[in-house]
C-alpha cells in the first residue's frame, strides 16, 4: 500500500485515484494513517452483504444423496498422542 501525505494527496488527487486499481492507497496527516482510499470494485467487495446463516441452510440441498462428499475410504487418519 503506498502511503501519501494528506497535502501531496490534494495536490495529486487524480495520480492517486488512478493508483487505487492496483492497491488500496493510505493518506497520512503528520505522519499517522487517517485515511485508505480504494476502488469501487474493493468496496463492493468489502460491502457487499453476508449470506446469513438462515439463509445458507435453506439453500442447502433437501437429501445427503445431492451432496458430493468424498468416499470415506480416501479419510486419511492420524495418530494423536495423549
Amino acid at each position: 500500500m503506498q502511503k501519501w501525505q494528506l497535502q501531496e494527496a490534494k495536490a495529486k488527487f487524480s495520480e492517486l485515484v488512478k493508483q487505487t486499481k492496483a492497491a488500496p492507497q493510505s493518506i497520512t496527516l503528520r505522519g499517522e494513517p487517517v485515511a485508505v482510499v480504494v476502488s469501487i470494485a474493493k468496496y463492493k467487495q468489502l460491502t457487499k452483504p453476508k449470506k446469513s446463516l438462515f439463509d445458507m441452510l435453506r439453500s442447502a440441498p433437501e437429501s445427503l444423496t445431492d451432496l458430493d462428499l468424498p468416499s470415506r475410504k480416501d479419510a486419511r487418519f492420524r495418530n494423536i498422542e495423549l
